[in-house]
């Protein structure tokens, strides 16, 4: 019996995973675009409630150092989870009209983004850890209730577009990947 070189298995994977060049080339826009998403979810809470705040790829903060209430922190905390979530509900309904890989890949990045934050940032520094500690709950709750979220979303959307636990690893490979060039371009404009 032979075996088929690796690269042939590769591309046989890939091929049933919906991932060709075009969804690796997109996938580093869409880690960009939803890091901005979900800082822009921290502005937009923080604007709405009068603070004159600053945007960043990895960050949002009132120009002033401080909010103009210390209940604006909580609800511009509540901000980013809040657009994080939106993407993934409006990519997934993008998903289910056209069945396009690559709204499938925003759902996908909404979920993993949160999820590798959490885990190898810090659940300490996260969004969900100072909402729960605002609301004086466990650091977690918010955390698994933000992730249980995400994921329900990413289940439906990969049962929907036919897609193998397989295919999770691959766009997980891809995943992590452009989070840490995402990662590397913050720390060099920081």
């Amino acid at each position: 019996m032979t075996s088929r070189p690796i690269h042939h298995k590769l591309r046989r994977d890939l091929e049933e995973s919906r991932i060709d060049g075009k969804v690796i080339v997109l996938f580093l826009p869409i880690a960009f675009v939803t890091y901005l998403i979900h800082e822009s979810g921290h502005w937009a809470f923080g604007e709405l409630l009068g603070n004159d705040m600053v945007l960043g790829l990895n960050s949002s903060a009132p120009k002033s150092g401080h909010f103009i209430h210390g209940s604006h922190a909580l609800w511009s905390a509540l901000g980013g989870p809040a657009f994080t979530l939106l993407q993934a509900l409006v990519f997934f309904l993008i998903a289910r009209m056209t069945r396009s890989i690559h709204a499938y890949s925003a759902v996908f990045f909404a979920a993993f983004s949160r999820l590798f934050s959490i885990v190898f940032g810090g659940i300490d520094l996260q969004d969900e850890a100072r909402i729960a500690s605002a609301l004086g709950a466990n650091k977690y709750c918010v955390a698994a209730i933000v992730m249980a979220l995400l994921f329900l979303v990413l289940w439906w959307c990969t049962r929907m577009m036919k897609l193998k636990m397989k295919a999770v690893g691959y766009f997980a490979v891809l995943g992590t990947t452009a989070m840490l060039i995402v990662i590397g371009v913050n720390g060099l404009i920081a």
